[in-house]
C-alpha cells in the first residue's frame, strides 16, 4: 500500500475537477427526482395521499432499492461507474416523465381516489424509479475510486455529502419552487402539481448530454496516468476481479459488515428526521404551524447548509486528526446524534427548539453517511470491488430507511412523541458498532498475491 496522496500536476486537478464535479451536479439532481415525492405529498396533502400511504410507497422503493445493489453494484463493477451512472439517470429520466404523466390524469379527474388505484400504481412506479437510483452511488463512488488516493478521501467525503446536501437542496427548495412557478398552470388557474416531476427530468436530460462526452472512468482515459491509490486494491493490477471473489473479500470484511450495519442505523436516522420533520410542522398532530414556519420554509437551505457543514467537517477530521480512519470521526458525529434526538424528545412541542435538533441531526448523519458510504466503502473495497461494497452499504441505509417509513408512517398517526423514542435506540446501536472498528484502516494486496 503507499502511504503518500502523490503529488498532483494542475492539469490533473483541473481534470479532476471536471470528472467530478458534472458528475456530482447529476447525482444531486437524482436526488430530485427521488425526494420530488415529499414534496408532492405535503403539497397535495392527506385527502389524496395520507401519512400512511405515504410511508407505504416510499417503503416499498427503498426496500427495492437497497436489494437492487446486489445486481447493480457488481454490475458497476464490471461495466464502469460512467457506463452505470449513465444508465441510471437515463432511466429516472424515463420514471418520472411517466410518474408525472400518471399523477396528471389523477389530479385532473374529479374523484382520484375512487377512480385510481394510486397507493399501488405510485408504490410500482416509484419502485421501479428507485432501481434506477441505485446506480447513482455505485457509480459516482467507483469512477472517484480511481481518481482520489486514500490519503486524499476524507476531502473526497466533504465532496461526498456536500452533493448529497446539495441534492437535498434541488429536491426540497427547487422542487417547492418548481411547485410555486407553476401556479396557474393548473386546472381552475391552481397548480400543476405534475411540474414537480417534470422538472427534473429536463435538468437531468441535459446532464446526460454533457456526461455522456466528459465522464471518464480512470485517469488514463482523460490523458493523464493512473496511480496506486492505497486502498484494498493496491497491489492487485488485474483488469477485472471476478465478481465471486468481490463478494467472497466483502462478506468476509469485518469492517465492511460492520460499516454496513452502522450505515442501516444511519438510514433509520438520516431519512427519520429528513423526510417527518418536513411534515412534523404544519400536521395538526404535530406542531401545527401554519405556513411560513422558518424550519419547515428553509427545510431544502439547512440541508444544504448543515450537509456541507458535516460532510466536510467529518472529512477533515477523519484526514487531519485520525489518520485517514473513519471510526473516530464518525463515533463523534454519532455522539452528538445521540445527543439531539434526545433533545428532540423535550423541545416537541417547541418550534425553534424541535428544528434546532433536527438541523443538528441533518449535520451529523450527513457527514457520518458521507464519510462511510462515499469513502470507507472506496477504502476496504478497493477500486476493483468499490461499487459492490457502496452498493451493499448503501442497501443496508436503504433497508433502514424502509424501516422508517413502514414504521413511522403508523407511529406518527398515533403520537409525534413515538418520533423520537423510536430513533434513539439506532444512534446508540451505531455509536456502540463503531467502536469495534475504531482502529480499522486498509490494507493493499501484495504484488503477485491472488
Amino acid at each position: 500500500m503507499s502511504d503518500a496522496a502523490p503529488k498532483h500536476s494542475q492539469a490533473y486537478r483541473i481534470r479532476r475537477f471536471l470528472n467530478w464535479f458534472p458528475m456530482g451536479l447529476m447525482y444531486a439532481l437524482m436526488y430530485m427526482g427521488r425526494y420530488n415525492l415529499n414534496v408532492f405529498k405535503k403539497e397535495v396533502g392527506d385527502a389524496f395521499l395520507d401519512k400512511s400511504e405515504f410511508g407505504i410507497i416510499f417503503g416499498v422503493g427503498t426496500v427495492v432499492y437497497a436489494f437492487s445493489f446486489l445486481f447493480n453494484g457488481p454490475l458497476t463493477d464490471r461495466i464502469g461507474g460512467r457506463k452505470g451512472i449513465l444508465i441510471g439517470v437515463a432511466g429516472v429520466i424515463v420514471m418520472n416523465l411517466v410518474m408525472g404523466l400518471f399523477m396528471r390524469h389523477a389530479l385532473l379527474i374529479d374523484d382520484p381516489s375512487a377512480t385510481l388505484p394510486i397507493v399501488p400504481v405510485l408504490s410500482i412506479l416509484y419502485a421501479i424509479n428507485m432501481y434506477f437510483q441505485s446506480f447513482g452511488a455505485v457509480s459516482i463512488v467507483k469512477v472517484n475510486s480511481s481518481w482520489f488516493h486514500v490519503r486524499e478521501r476524507g476531502g473526497f467525503s466533504g465532496i461526498f455529502g456536500t452533493l448529497i446536501a446539495s441534492g437535498l437542496f434541488f429536491a426540497y427548495n427547487g422542487s417547492a419552487f418548481v411547485y410555486d412557478l407553476s401556479e396557474g398552470w393548473g386546472p381552475d388557474g391552481g397548480h400543476a402539481t405534475w411540474w414537480i416531476f417534470f422538472a427534473p427530468v429536463i435538468l437531468l436530460a441535459g446532464m446526460w448530454l454533457v456526461e455522456f462526452f466528459l465522464l471518464k472512468d480512470e485517469p488514463v482515459g482523460a490523458g493523464h496516468e493512473n496511480f496506486d491509490t492505497g486502498d484494498a486494491s493496491s497491489g492487485d493490477d488485474r483488469a477485472n476481479v471476478p465478481t465471486l471473489e468481490i463478494f467472497k473479500n466483502i462478506f468476509t470484511s469485518r469492517v465492511i459488515m460492520t460499516v454496513a450495519a452502522i450505515e442501516f442505523c444511519t438510514g433509520v436516522l438520516r431519512q427519520g428526521v429528513q423526510q417527518w420533520f418536513f411534515l412534523f410542522g404544519g400536521d395538526p398532530k404535530g406542531l401545527n404551524i401554519p405556513e411560513g414556519y422558518f424550519f419547515e420554509e428553509w427545510w431544502g437551505v439547512l440541508l444544504l447548509v448543515s450537509g456541507i457543514v458535516g460532510a466536510n467537517a467529518a472529512g477533515w477530521t477523519s484526514d487531519k486528526l485520525f489518520g485517514s480512519r473513519r471510526a473516530p470521526a464518525a463515533g463523534l458525529l454519532y455522539c452528538i446524534l445521540a445527543l439531539s434526538i434526545v433533545g428532540m424528545f423535550f423541545f416537541l412541542k417547541n418550534p425553534w427548539g424541535i428544528g434546532i435538533m433536527a438541523v443538528i441531526v441533518m449535520t451529523t448523519v450527513t457527514g457520518t453517511h458521507g464519510l462511510l458510504s462515499g469513502t470507507a466503502t472506496m477504502d476496504f473495497g478497493g477500486r476493483k470491488g468499490a461499487a459492490t461494497a457502496v452498493g451493499l452499504i448503501d442497501g443496508f441505509v436503504y433497508l433502514g430507511t424502509g424501516v422508517q417509513a413502514f414504521s413511522l408512517g403508523y407511529l406518527t398517526e398515533w403520537s409525534w412523541r413515538a418520533w423520537p423514542v423510536f430513533l434513539f435506540p439506532f444512534s446508540i446501536l451505531g455509536f456502540v458498532l463503531l467502536l469495534s472498528i475504531w482502529k480499522a484502516v486498509p490494507s493493499g494486496r501484495k504484488k503477485g498475491g491472488h
